[in-house]
C-alpha cells in the first residue's frame, strides 16, 4: 500500500511550507512557500550563513559604500527573501511564494512598490515572474494591491486569510491563489470554546476551507485555494482534493510514513453546497470582517507576529553586517 503522501500528491499539489533547503531537497515538492518566520528560522541556521552574507553583500553593493548600516539592512531584508527564494527555485520545478514586508499590510501603494521590487530582484537572478508568487496579507489594502499587481502579470498569494469576506474579496480581485490558515483557525476555536479536540471533519479550519473551495468552484472563480498552517494530518486528510496544500516538513514526513487509503474529500465535480455570490466594497468588507471575531483577531495577530519576525531578522542582519564591516567595534563590545 502506498503512503498517504503519495496518494495525496495524485489529487492535490503538495507544497513545502519551509525555508529549509535540505527539507525541500528531501521532499521534492512542486512549489514552496516562505514567510518571515520561516526565513528567520532558516537565517538562524549556521548552515545558511553564506546566504546571509550574500544578501548583505548585495545590499551593500546596491546602496553604496557610504550608506548607513540601517540603510543596508533595510535593503538586505528584500535581498535575503529573494536569495533564499532563488536557492529554492534551483531545487523545485514550480513556484516559490515570497512575502511582502508585513508592516506594509495596510498600505496599498507601498505593497505594490515592494512587490515590483521583489520581482525586479528575482529578474537579476534570471528568474521569470511566472515562477514567483508575491505573498500579501489579506487586508483590504493588500487585496487592492494584489488586484493591481495581477493586472501587471505579477501573480499573488493572499495570505493570513481566516474569513469568508477575505476569500470573496480575493476572488473578485482576480488573485492567483489564497492561503487560508487552517490550523490557526483551529487554535482560535480551542482557545475560545474550551474544547480541546475536534475530529478532522468537525475542524473549524477544515470547514472554512471547504466552504471557500466549494464557493470558488461553484461560481467558476479562477483563484486557487491552498490550505495552509496545519496542526495535524487529520486536517490534511479532510482537505484531500484541494487545489494545493502547503505542508510543513514535519507533517510531510508523517504523511510519508503513514499507509492507508486516502479518499478525495474536495471534488469540483461533486459540490454539495454553496452560498449566494457576494461582491464586497470596502465598507461591506470591513463590516463583514469585524463581525467575524475570529478572522479579525487572527489577521491582526498574524500581521503583528510576522512584523516581529522581520524586526528580529533586522537585528540579526545588523549584527552580522557590523561584524563583517567593523570587526574591531564588535571585539570592543564583546
Amino acid at each position: 500500500m502506498t503512503s498517504l503522501l503519495e496518494q495525496l500528491s495524485e489529487m492535490t499539489v503538495v507544497v513545502a511550507d519551509t525555508g529549509d533547503l535540505d527539507a525541500i531537497r528531501s521532499f521534492q515538492p512542486r512549489d514552496a512557500t516562505t514567510n518571515p518566520s520561516l526565513i528567520l528560522a532558516a537565517a538562524k541556521n549556521p548552515v545558511y550563513q553564506n546566504l546571509i552574507d550574500k544578501s548583505l553583500h548585495l545590499a551593500r553593493k546596491s546602496k553604496g559604500s557610504f550608506a548607513s548600516i540601517e540603510e543596508v539592512v533595510a535593503e538586505a531584508l528584500d535581498e535575503i527573501c529573494v536569495v533564499f527564494g532563488n536557492e529554492i527555485l534551483q531545487i523545485i520545478p514550480g513556484r516559490v511564494s515570497t512575502e511582502v514586508d508585513a508592516r506594509l499590510s495596510f498600505d496599498t501603494h507601498a505593497t505594490i512598490e515592494k512587490a515590483r521590487k521583489i520581482i525586479a530582484l528575482y529578474n537579476q537572478f534570471g528568474i521569470s515572474k511566472d515562477r514567483i508568487l508575491i505573498k500579501i496579507a489579506s487586508t483590504w489594502e493588500g487585496i487592492k494591491a494584489a488586484e493591481t499587481l495581477e493586472k501587471e502579470g505579477i501573480h499573488c498569494n493572499l495570505t493570513l486569510l481566516f474569513g469568508f469576506s477575505q476569500a470573496a474579496a480575493c476572488a473578485d480581485a482576480g488573485v492567483t491563489l489564497i492561503s487560508p490558515f487552517v490550523g490557526r483557525i483551529l487554535d482560535w476555536h480551542k482557545a475560545n470554546t474550551g474544547k480541546d479536540y475536534y475530529p478532522g471533519y468537525e475542524d473549524p479550519g477544515v470547514i472554512s476551507v471547504t466552504q471557500i473551495f466549494n464557493y470558488y468552484k461553484f461560481y467558476n472563480y479562477k483563484t486557487e485555494v491552498m490550505g495552509a498552517s496545519f496542526r495535524n494530518i487529520e486536517e490534511i486528510i479532510e482537505l484531500a482534493g484541494c487545489d494545493l496544500l502547503t505542508i510543513s516538513p514535519k507533517l510531510l514526513d508523517q504523511l510519508g510514513n503513514t499507509e492507508g487509503s486516502l479518499h478525495r474529500k474536495l471534488d469540483v465535480s461533486n459540490i454539495s453546497a454553496h452560498q449566494d455570490k457576494i461582491t464586497l466594497d470596502e465598507s461591506e468588507f470591513r463590516k463583514m470582517l469585524i463581525a467575524d471575531r475570529m478572522a479579525d483577531e487572527k489577521l491582526k495577530e498574524g500581521i503583528i507576529n510576522f512584523s516581529k519576525a522581520i524586526e528580529e531578522l533586522e537585528l540579526q542582519l545588523k549584527d552580522r553586517l557590523t561584524s563583517i564591516e567593523n570587526p574591531a567595534k564588535v571585539a570592543l563590545s564583546a
